[in-house]
């Protein structure tokens, strides 16, 4: 029988002795075993310490995101490969699309998040501060890859999409993971895996893979390493538990199954597109993944003169799911990961049977197309209904991780803000409704007890990627039971893997820490205007001190004739009496305008090939027809930028410095610019 392997230390190993027996979740014959008996965990920690790490650190987030980009372009070549796999564990073709091509699409939305990051292995987070009055002396922020290890403890239902969406983050930090994925499941991982390291396209190190037991995994932990947990809340709490977890504080991420719910607004009614909406989003909840999903819907809440319309339109959208073999093309709905899990799933239908009843569905028999029910894992769809939801806790604690989702009536909208907390804490809730106050009303009353909120309607119902789907840029995780977690969530993801330091000095030293020019750091001043070097010829603090400029009226009434802009402080005619200005005042723009006339290398074509923004322009003191003003202009930071085709023209990105200053030495204006810069064309040999 095939035994599942383990990639540790550079190798990939067998465990040990005869370790998990694997199942066809389809058939229910074995397949496969798994075991990692024998290995040194410790030293798989060590190997990626000191090998992939290291090798991570060094490389800056644009070469990290330029290598997830690559993987996922290398996996994407062997979809059929992964697809059939999938099939084994019950997953049709649309249930394996969000797990496997889902997957490889967080890689290529944390590939193309490295434009949001500088080209060094490190950056700058949030604002400067001015800690002296003379300006000498500051604080920043800077956010460093820590230096151990992403220790990612995955879930069975998505053994693909589970890993890719957490390693793609720790990657573009520039964090190694080990990769632990449910046994259950983990030889789908495994083929992924196998892929992963033939492309040879991450550095050595940088990914290991544990199927089966992590045995004394984490009693070898330190403080630079960080655990994600995606199961359970039991278990996540045993784990978070452990005795080198709590000594050496190692960050703990947990995102638990909860009990999700899905609030039908009491302004919709069975005319209106929002109640079809509503029908298909919970039959797609319910079915998906065989309900084997953590964001799943569990709860839904219907106002109580519409329960028995929801019943009904709900049983015959049910009755359309056809269930059975997933390869199969009229198969809708698969079967559940295992016997296991069926059995598990049964146990705790029968705890919410004590006060609830089953409106559709059976719980021991379900009719299948080209499979046994009884050899496959195979369940119906159960609609529940709980007519007492306040008086009965055990709808709201219990959580079947399969196809059943419970109903229950509300009367108005602060009830159903009320029995939505009572999940105590979930990653996702819904609401469908048309009218803004209702979702204004349960946003801001429940989502302190959930990590995402959907407000669905027939506006976004088109493009809505639907309430079970975490987004790469949006955060995925949620308060209480949920696990109190945080993951993805774009940059946010990404500093969970970094170390926050507040770093103290001179404007210079904070200059060449970070490789971002800080205001009243010293400037290079040369003769050559800074608009005239080629990207690679520009440094960080290169400075041009312009010539003077003298603002007249007759400028200002040019202006705003040419912009149309005559706002009063901007004519002469205006009585200033009570305003915050003492005559005619420039304009802001004209400010900004004027700088360009006097920073910009005139006439003369340089590498310089166009200007495509300002960033936090702000205009910071008044200026009256008569004052001088000019412009200390100063290379902020360099940003590399790829070929999207081979005929581009080689270029960066440069940030600039605009101060404003006046004849007092005040600072009048202040912006940061962007240009495209060309870079020096190579000559080929």
């Amino acid at each position: 029988m095939y035994q599942v392997e383990n990639y540790i230390q550079g190798s990939w190993i067998k465990g040990e002795g005869d370790g998990q027996l694997l199942f066809n979740a389809v058939t229910g014959e074995p397949i496969a075993k798994a075991s990692t008996k024998g290995i040194d965990f410790a030293a798989a920690l060590h190997f990626a310490r000191t090998k992939g790490n290291i090798a991570l650190r060094h490389m800056s987030f644009h070469e990290r995101g330029l290598m997830l980009r690559a993987l996922a372009l290398h996996l994407r070549e062997h979809l059929p490969k992964f697809y059939d796999i999938s099939y084994q564990t019950g997953a049709t073709k649309a249930d394996s699309w969000v797990d496997i091509e889902g997957g490889i699409g967080n890689l290529f939305s944390y590939a193309s998040l490295r434009r949001k990051f500088p080209d060094t292995p490190y950056c700058l987070d949030g604002e400067q501060h001015i800690l002296g009055k003379a300006g000498s002396f500051m604080g920043h922020h800077l956010l460093i890859p820590k230096e151990g290890v992403a220790i990612h403890i995955n879930a069975f239902n998505f053994p693909v999409w589970g890993m890719l969406e957490k390693i793609a983050v720790n990657l573009l930090a520039g964090m190694p993971a080990i990769v632990k994925p449910a046994t259950l499941t983990s030889y789908v991982t495994e083929a992924v895996v196998k892929e992963i390291i033939a492309s040879d396209i991450l550095p050595q190190g940088a990914l290991q893979l544990i199927c089966g037991s992590a045995g004394d995994l984490l009693e070898h932990v330190t403080s630079q390493d960080v655990v994600t947990f995606t199961g359970s809340a039991s278990t996540g709490l045993l784990l978070k538990s452990g005795k080198k977890v709590v000594a050496e504080n190692v960050p703990f991420t947990m995102e638990a199954d909860s009990l999700n719910c899905i609030v039908l607004g009491n302004d919709i009614t069975p005319n209106m597109p929002e109640w079809d909406i509503f029908i298909k989003e919970v039959r797609k909840e319910m079915t998906t993944k065989a309900g084997q999903r953590c964001t799943a819907i569990r709860r839904i809440f219907v106002p109580e003169n519409k329960i028995e319309d929801v019943q009904i339109a709900l049983g015959r959208a049910l009755a359309q799911t056809i269930i059975g073999n997933p390869l199969n093309e009229k198969v809708r709905m698969g079967s559940l990961a295992g016997e296991s899990q069926r059995t598990e799933v049964k146990s705790q239908v029968q705890k919410i049977l004590a006060s609830s009843q089953i409106i559709y569905g059976s719980l021991d028999s379900v009719s299948t197309v080209d499979a046994d029910a009884e050899k496959g894992a195979f369940m119906s769809p159960l609609l529940l209904l709980n007519t007492n939801p306040f008086g009965d806790t055990v709808v709201h604690e219990t959580e079947p991780f399969g196809p059943v989702a419970t109903m229950m009536p509300y009367s108005s909208i602060e009830e159903a803000i009320t029995l939505a907390k009572m999940g105590k804490g979930s990653l996702v809730s819904s609401i469908v409704t048309a009218d803004p106050t209702i979702a204004k009303d349960y946003v801001i009353g429940a989502g302190t007890y959930h990590g995402r909120v959907l407000i669905l309607n027939n506006d976004c119902a088109k493009e809505s990627t639907g309430h079970g789907s975490p987004l790469p840029l949006l955060v995925h995780g949620g308060p209480g039971r949920a696990g109190g977690g945080e993951e993805m969530g774009g940059i946010r993801g990404v500093k969970h893997y970094m170390q926050r330091v507040a770093v103290q000095g001179s404007p210079d030293m904070i200059t060449a820490i970070s490789g971002v020019y800080q205001q009243g750091a010293k400037g290079n001043t040369d003769t050559i205007h800074p608009f005239k070097k080629y990207f690679e010829e520009l440094a960080i603090g290169d400075q041009l001190i312009t010539e003077k400029r003298t603002i007249t009226s007759e400028d200002i009434n040019a202006f705003a004739d040419l912009s149309g802009d005559h706002f009063y402080a901007h004519l002469t005619s205006t009585d200033f009496t009570g305003t915050m200005f003492e005559r005619q005042v420039a304009h802001g723009y004209l400010l900004m305008s004027m700088s360009a006339g006097l920073f910009v290398s005139s006439y003369e074509k340089n590498p310089v090939l166009l200007n495509y923004g300002i960033d936090e322009l702000r205009f910071t003191k008044p200026m009256y027809p008569g004052s001088t003003m000019y412009v200390r202009f100063t290379c902020k930071e360099k940003i590399q930028q790829e070929k999207k085709e081979i005929t581009d023209i080689d270029k960066g990105i440069v940030k600039w410095l605009v101060e404003m200053i006046d004849e007092n030495e005040e600072l009048v204006g202040i912006a940061t610019i962007l240009t495209m810069v060309e870079k020096r064309l190579k000559i080929e040999d």
